[in-house]
């Protein structure tokens, strides 16, 4: 699985905030420690300002800052709104699907799907606070994630 350059400029913002809490930021400020491209870093703070996980201040000495504390920022939820569809394949396009000649047999879109779920399940699980040190955040506290394979080794096994 890959994010694409916006969910990444999405992810790269809110942490530079995170681990900014006491300044106003200008996308400048992001842009020239990044090296990324100021026109889409601007389209991914508007759509953060819109989802109101920053506030933006306009005016001469304005900037954006995040709009609520960093442990209450999930990250499952940063990468289900910057990401615009999960379709690991095909056959995840209902209006394609019909050119696959496996499409009524195969199990495969169904162990993508638990995969793509799996993937969510462990970002939704931690914070910004978790990945950029913010607010006291208490790495002692991480726990590994199981995931557990016993569909595939049943499939395998049999």
């Amino acid at each position: 699985m890959r994010l694409t350059s916006y969910t990444d400029y999405t992810l790269r913002t809110l942490m530079y905030l995170a681990m900014h809490p006491e300044q106003l930021v200008t996308i400048q400020d992001i842009v020239s420690l990044h090296d990324i491209s100021k026109n889409h870093l601007t389209k991914v703070v508007h759509q953060l300002g819109l989802s109101g996980l920053i506030e933006t201040v306009r005016g001469r000495n304005g900037g954006i800052r995040l709009g609520k504390p960093a442990d209450q920022i999930v990250i499952g939820d940063v990468i289900r709104m910057a990401e615009s569809d999960f379709d690991m394949a095909e056959c995840f396009q209902t209006d394609s699907n019909s050119q696959c000649a496996y499409a009524r047999a195969c199990h495969l879109k169904g162990v993508l799907h638990q995969a793509t779920q799996a993937y969510l399940a462990v970002l939704d699980k931690v914070t910004l606070a978790d990945i950029t040190g913010a607010n006291g955040a208490n790495h002692a506290a991480a726990q590994p994630v199981t995931i557990s394979l016993d569909l595939l080794t049943k499939k395998t096994a049999s």
